[in-house]
């Protein structure tokens, strides 16, 4: 059973930085293109990075160059390390995973994923 369990939300204020983690039951998690999602109220859920069995990694424009994604395949976990947080990053972040080519990993798009977690909340005060 696929399991993925999101941690390290919280509130933070604008600049500051947060840490996400998620643990992941997938086997063989080496293989599984791993993802970082987030979704505010009223709105669609959004790709924030990406990062492939092969340790390359794709960004959406608004996190790049503040936000980094990384992967532990000893530990089956991912990270996201988000830094110069702003107000308009408040939203639930969600992990995904899935055995996926690397183009439909890099183009961030939910409808490729088929394993989520349940989410972790960052709100980012102004």
């Amino acid at each position: 059973q696929v399991q993925l369990d999101e941690s390290g939300g919280g509130s933070v204020q604008a600049g500051g930085s947060l840490r996400l983690s998620c643990a992941a039951s997938v086997y063989p998690y080496s293989s599984y293109c791993m993802a970082w999602f987030r979704q505010a109220p009223g709105k669609e859920r959004q790709g924030v990075a990406s990062i492939f069995s092969d340790g390359s990694t794709s960004y959406a424009d608004s996190v790049k160059g503040r936000f980094t994604i990384s992967r532990d395949n000893a530990k089956n976990t991912l990270s996201l390390l988000m830094n110069s947080l702003k107000p308009d990053d408040t939203s639930m972040y969600y992990c995904a995973a899935d055995l996926i080519l690397q183009p439909h990993c890099y183009a961030l798009n939910p409808v490729h994923f088929g394993y989520w977690g349940q989410g972790t909340q960052v709100t980012v005060s102004s």
